[in-house]
């Protein structure tokens, strides 16, 4: 549980950073994703789920 908390916070750090060193461009971000069709994204979302899991467990194991 500690290390999901850790990770979750380090999540949170690096989106920070990001929103506040580019505001417009995540603004451009979220729009192009608006216009995005679900099922492409769906498919980006599981490809990063998947190559995360993999770092984790490599890192890990």
């Amino acid at each position: 549980m500690q290390d999901f908390l850790v990770a979750l916070g380090l999540v949170l750090v690096i989106e920070g950073l990001i929103l506040a060193a580019f505001p417009s461009r995540i603004r451009d971000a979220l729009e192009t994703m608006r216009v995005t069709p679900d099922q492409q994204l769906r498919v980006v979302g599981l490809v990063a789920a998947v190559l995360g899991t993999l770092v984790v467990w490599w890192m890990r194991g």
